[in-house]
């Protein structure tokens, strides 16, 4: 693992114990079945559906509606607040507590993502992610960062809106890390404004919820059975203006300080205690994050 991938102190044990109110088990198991049958649907519209690949538009017309139709299917109710998204091509930059960021994006604004490779062989998720067009990201090899850079930018020239997680790191939502420069300076290259999201987990009654997150050393599965148990769950996208600056510095500064997460400072998580031999779990490379710039 390369010592410069930004790192969460959150994890399961830490920031995952109180997740509120769940559904009876028949209505997870209806869930299940729903939303499995909703991804599986979006795989074989992205392998046989002409102009998948040759017409933006309408994979952009697919995405939306399909990706409304599995947020749905998991029970979870969508709000978007805020500024209108912005047409043509857009650096959409946002905080990252979970799996479902990516889905919840395109639901508004469907375009390339930029995630770590180990997405790609998620199942279900992995290939329509790949069909979708996302810039996959080895975070392990850094020397390559310049060439996702220009892939970003290519598609940002293209009237592409591509979404970043520039934290690298997905947090439970009570705090957030700084955002990375590197994906800003796509923008600047090529001539795009920069407009910051956040994302927000709530109940029903407006409560914050950690239910979604997707930290530390959890697993893909465990994480979706959480959505699928919750009860009210709402994720509330808030678009903000774009933001200014001179360079990827400020342009990250900017964004970090609109999407407003609570300062990491403030947030203390209990260290588990590790194993013999083991690496903690902070420090380690997490399967928790979508995240590329780690």
């Amino acid at each position: 693992m390369s010592v410069w991938l930004p790192t969460s102190p959150c994890t399961p044990e830490g920031c995952l114990t109180d997740q509120g109110p769940t559904v009876t088990a028949p209505r997870r198991t209806a869930r299940g079945a729903v939303a499995a049958t909703a991804l599986l649907t979006g795989v074989l519209a992205a392998r046989f559906v002409p102009g998948w690949g040759r017409v933006p538009a309408l994979r952009d017309a697919l995405l939306r509606r399909w990706t409304r139709t599995v947020v749905g299917a998991l029970g979870v109710r969508l709000r978007v607040t805020g500024t209108a998204p912005l047409p043509g091509g857009v650096l959409l930059v946002s905080n990252h507590v979970s799996w479902l960021d990516i889905v919840l994006l395109a639901t508004v604004r469907p375009g390339p993502m930029v995630a770590k490779t180990e997405v790609g062989s998620w199942p279900l998720l992995g290939p329509l992610s790949t069909r979708g067009g996302t810039i996959f990201v080895d975070r392990d090899r850094i020397r390559r960062l310049p060439d996702t850079v220009r892939q970003i930018a290519d598609a940002l020239r293209a009237g592409r809106a591509v979404g970043v997680f520039p934290e690298g790191s997905t947090w439970c939502g009570r705090a957030g890390g700084t955002f990375r420069r590197a994906a800003f300076q796509a923008a600047l290259d090529a001539g795009v404004p920069v407009q910051p999201v956040t994302i927000r987990y709530l109940l029903a009654d407006g409560t914050p919820s950690t239910a979604p997150a997707f930290v530390g050393d959890d697993e893909l599965l465990p994480s979706i059975r959480r959505v699928l148990a919750a009860r009210g769950l709402v994720a509330e996208l808030t678009f903000h203006p774009p933001v200014s600056g001179t360079d990827r510095r400020e342009l990250a500064r900017a964004a970090e300080a609109a999407v407003g997460s609570p300062p990491a400072s403030g947030h203390v998580v209990a260290p588990r205690p590790a194993a013999a031999g083991t690496v903690p779990a902070q420090v380690r490379r997490r399967a928790g994050s979508t995240a590329a710039w780690r």
